[in-house]
């Protein structure tokens, strides 16, 4: 079978096509009809069709059988940044970040290579942290029902659904022989994307969590508000930043580099797309950047074009290493495939999937701060480091 034709021919189906009812097989069937997935394939899912409605023992849930299938055409591709939504999911995917969300007031990041979904950030005061969640804390069962396979958009909308506005959240915890186990009630959180301070010697420090429609605002409104109070040295924190949109962080680097390249992208077929600085908002004051092995996607186009106009210092730890683009397509049922569509590159064509970027200044964070919700900045050995090297400058 042409693997190629087989899946953009069933893509294409779905985008032009409204899904139809008749059983699972009911929408591959049409298809088949049309010539454009190989019979024997059909065939082949038609018998397991058959044998799971003669032998399975429980009730069959059809949708969600339907919805499956989708998810294992995307799955077979092995890339686990592509993936099938539903239209539940896709609309919470596209949902607009206004600072504010039902959920426990946590960040999750889960590794692409284990599935292991991971705690990297408490919101203080938010009911994760009071209930006693960690950073670094391992998610393994969520009211009930284990988690270390499923996608984290799963995962956020197992939490999220859960009974009673409650969580039961059951973790693994380094230094700790067994699960712990926490309930913890689903609260209105709202979430800042962008904090910042005046440290001494004038030394702004502006932290970015997350790249999202609200951040550059933020930051701008953050950056006057340091210059109006005569910011001398800048410190960009970029730890435990998962990434986030493109265009968040392109806007956000307009306001630091130089006139000339933030990133490009390039296509399975050698196609290029520019995002161009017009250097008229060039930082003018020393720069350092704070990065670690969470910062990832976005918070990397960052690191990456810093580093390459000499503009700034990294300080930390290698970065996660995802130098890749996806892509949502959304289907005519309100569905959507999200699929990597290009790898991204830094000004000097860099692109550092799998690889991530290497701090100019190695910093690891101290064991002993590393599962506390709240690091008192004279305590982060990190931030320290970062402070003498941007005086330094």
């Amino acid at each position: 079978m042409d693997r190629k034709k087989y899946i953009k021919g069933f893509l294409l189906g779905v985008l032009c096509t409204a899904l139809m009812g008749g059983g699972v097989l009911g929408y591959l069937w049409q298809q088949d009809q049309k010539g454009v997935l190989n019979a024997s394939t059909v065939k082949k899912a038609k018998v397991i069709e058959g044998i799971i409605d003669e032998y399975y023992l429980e009730d069959i849930d059809e949708e969600e059988l339907e919805d499956y299938l989708y998810k294992g055409l995307v799955a077979g591709l092995g890339d686990p940044y592509s993936g099938y939504y539903t239209s539940e999911e896709y609309t919470k995917l596209n949902e607009s970040t206004d600072g504010e969300y039902l959920g426990v007031g946590v960040v999750l990041q889960q590794d692409a290579r284990t599935g292991i979904v991971t705690i990297t950030r408490c919101y203080e005061g938010a009911p994760g942290a009071k209930a006693g969640l960690l950073p670094g804390d391992v998610i393994y069962k969520v009211n009930g029902e284990a988690v270390m396979d499923k996608e984290l958009t799963e995962v956020v909308k197992i939490i999220k659904g859960s009974e009673d506005k409650t969580a039961h959240l059951e973790i693994a915890r380094e230094g700790e022989s067994d699960y712990l186990s926490l309930d913890i009630p689903l609260e209105h959180v709202e979430v800042p994307m962008v904090e910042h301070e005046m440290l001494e010697d004038h030394i702004g420090y502006i932290q970015i969590y997350e790249f999202a429609e609200v951040t550059t605002a933020q930051y701008e409104s953050a950056f006057q508000d340091l210059q109006s109070q005569g910011m001398e040295r800048l410190i960009v924190d970029l730890r435990d930043n998962p990434g986030g949109l493109l265009l968040s962080v392109c806007d956000i680097l307009e306001q630091i580099l130089p006139k000339g390249l933030i990133v490009y992208t390039e296509d399975k077929n050698g196609n290029k797309k520019e995002y161009t600085c017009d250097g008229e908002n060039e930082l003018q004051i020393p720069l350092a950047v704070l990065v670690n092995e969470n910062s990832a996607s976005a918070s990397e186009i960052f690191s990456g074009a810093v580093q390459d106009y000499g503009i700034g210092k990294l300080v930390g730890t290698t970065t996660y290493g995802k130098g890749i683009v996806q892509m949502p397509i959304p289907l005519t049922d309100g569905s959507a495939v999200k699929l990597t569509i290009a790898k991204y590159y830094t000004p000097n064509g860099r692109n550092i999937h799998g690889t991530g970027i290497e701090p100019d200044v190695e910093a690891e964070l101290d064991d002993s701060l590393r599962q506390q919700v709240t690091i008192e900045k004279s305590e982060d050995n990190q931030l320290q480091k970062a402070i003498e090297v941007v005086r330094g400058m």
